[in-house]
């Protein structure tokens, strides 16, 4: 017996004992230093680090306007892109799962701007909204392209939100292709002779039997929408005046720009306990709402 269950030790560590250290060394113990770090004053730079207790915490909830106005703008930015980038996702789905000639085609176009590193997809829109847009604007008299697209608080929070669902739409559109395909046949055909029209079966047949997709691709959306960053930084770099600056931009300045390192991680300790939270309550609500064919 003995012999038995040091071999299945054995193998414990050898199958899940590398995972099981890099994982340690990758994720928990940063996350430990970072922890300890909230509560200190260290600068990042120097060797010599100050125990201040919650005194970072106290001053972000109290006197940290910027952290206030980009968590904000963050929260405006996650509901239109988590819903923007879902409903545009499953049309696409819904419409590439039909028999058409150029599906897989169109399914490669759309999924394509997911591959583009997300700094390079920024800067190449960041062109199309400064000279693109104004040379069709010029041209064709189209007051929507001559607006100023990154000069203004409003136009520039459309212009990420824009490009972010361009981006993300077509990988959360294959995942909802993959549960489209699984929806049993026979029930749609069922559906079709009782009489049920599209929208009916859309309703009522559809969309319960892909909300396990749908648990997925929300709670994507929620931590992409979170973690914004390269868009953000490639377009309006938090601009103009600090209005489109996300959460994850405010900490990487207050930690990497300003030598405020104790307070950039107090405030990713916060953000983190927040997008945990939201995530792990859209994971139940919509596990809830999850039927089985």
């Amino acid at each position: 017996m003995n012999g038995k269950k040091s071999s299945q030790i054995i193998q414990q560590l050898v199958f899940a004992g590398p995972a099981t250290l890099f994982f340690i060394l990758i994720i928990v113990i940063p996350f430990l230093l970072g922890l300890y770090y909230s509560f200190t004053n260290w600068n990042g730079v120097s060797g010599e680090v100050s125990w201040v207790g919650l005194s970072n915490y106290q001053q972000i909830f109290t006197s940290d306007d910027a952290f206030r106005t980009s968590f904000w703008f963050t929260a405006k930015f996650t509901v239109l892109g988590v819903l923007l980038t879902n409903v545009l996702g499953f049309f696409l789905a819904y419409l590439l799962t039909k028999p058409l000639k150029t599906r897989n085609i169109l399914r490669t176009i759309f999924f394509m701007p997911n591959v583009i590193g997300g700094l390079l997809l920024g800067f190449i829109w960041q062109f199309i909204f400064v000279r693109g847009f104004t040379a069709i604007g010029d041209s064709t008299g189209w007051s929507f392209f001559t607006l100023p697209w990154l000069g203004t608080e409003n136009t520039a929070f459309w212009a990420i939100v824009i490009v972010f669902v361009w981006q993300t739409a077509g990988y959360l559109m294959v995942i909802y292709i993959s549960s489209l395909n699984n929806v049993p046949k026979d029930m749609i055909e069922a559906a079709e002779i009782d009489g049920a029209n599209r929208f009916q079966m859309l309703r009522s047949i559809i969309i319960p039997l892909i909300m396990p997709a749908a648990t997925i691709c929300l709670f994507l959306a929620i931590s992409w929408s979170f973690k914004m960053f390269d868009l953000n930084l490639s377009l309006t770099k938090g601009g103009p005046f600090g209005s489109t600056e996300s959460v994850a931009m405010n900490i990487y300045n207050e930690a990497f720009s300003k030598n405020r390192y104790g307070l950039g991680t107090a405030k990713a300790i916060i953000f983190f306990l927040i997008v945990a939270i939201i995530t792990s309550l859209q994971v139940k609500l919509t596990k809830s709402k999850e039927v089985e064919a």
